[in-house]
């Protein structure tokens, strides 16, 4: 799922934002940037970031700034080069006014802050931030959770209401299909004595190769375990769970549209098939 967090926080001397992005992909997919003085910590962190997030293109960044409150620092050496430098180009020129603090303060790489700390031995502080930025992450991508839930409970609404329209027309064809095999045989027959019995075991037959009532069962109890398992999601996500069960129903779709030998039924199972394709972009982006 797409989602954003962001925190920041203190480490050492420095005043670090972590940022954290993620948008779709079948696995855990991390990106991390640090700051060269953190770079030690990326195994820390994307331990951190796998704990949080199970599937995902995650890109987090941090970035180190100078603190607002940290010293500034003056380099003696660089300033006693530049003033011996200003004050030979005086001489040198006959410039008046001489030299003044003012002056070599305002030249390069004279006065700057003072040179921020060696990273911290403890990797603590920043995986607090990182920590704090993920759970940011997850509280935007819980609300997106919250609103495909949403439009997957209505698709699936939509593929019950399929399955209903089949069952009804289940028996309807198989009656059909019972007459339209004693009208062929009597036809064939041309006047001659038909053996009842054997008609009725064919008809019985056909009946057993034309049934979906197994597979609109099966179809029904995925559906159930597909919401049950939106409405109460694991610790390790749902997203594999219901890309299975996905499968599972498409298969039942095929087997119906297989067996079913009626254009209304076929026409059902074809709208039954792009509701599942629906569903299943929306499942590639949960979690």
């Amino acid at each position: 799922m797409t989602g954003f967090g962001l925190a920041d926080g203190v480490v050492g001397t420095s005043r670090v934002v972590v940022e954290v992005r993620t948008v779709n992909h079948r696995f855990f997919s991390p990106s991390i940037k640090l700051p060269s003085s953190h770079a030690r910590w990326e195994g820390e962190v994307r331990e951190a970031m796998r704990a949080r997030v199970s599937r995902g293109h995650v890109t987090l960044t941090a970035r180190a700034e100078r603190a607002t409150d940290a010293p500034m620092a003056i380099d003696e050496v660089r300033f006693a080069a530049v003033a011996q430098q200003l004050h030979a180009l005086v001489e040198r020129h006959g410039l008046s006014g001489g030299v003044d603090l003012a002056s070599v303060l305002r030249m390069p790489d004279v006065l700057g802050a003072q040179r921020e700390e060696a990273a911290p031995e403890s990797p603590d502080a920043l995986l607090a931030i990182v920590d704090r930025a993920l759970a940011a992450l997850a509280t935007a991508r819980a609300d997106e959770g919250a609103r495909l839930t949403s439009i997957l409970e209505e698709r699936l609404a939509v593929v019950a209401d399929a399955l209903d329209r089949i069952a009804l027309r289940a028996p309807e064809r198989l009656v059909a299909h019972r007459d339209r095999l004693r009208t062929t045989v009597r036809d064939l027959a041309d006047g001659i004595a038909l053996d009842e019995g054997r008609m009725a075991q064919e008809i019985a037959l056909l009946a057993d190769r034309m049934d979906v009532a197994e597979e609109l069962d099966r179809f029904r109890s995925h559906i159930a375990a597909f919401r049950q398992a939106l409405r109460e999601p694991g610790p390790e996500g749902v997203g594999r769970r219901l890309g299975f069960l996905l499968q599972e129903m498409l298969r039942e779709a095929n087997t119906t549209g297989s067996k079913a030998a009626d254009a209304a039924i076929q026409h059902e199972v074809v709208g039954l098939k792009e509701e599942l394709e629906r569903i299943r972009e929306q499942v590639e982006n949960l979690e």
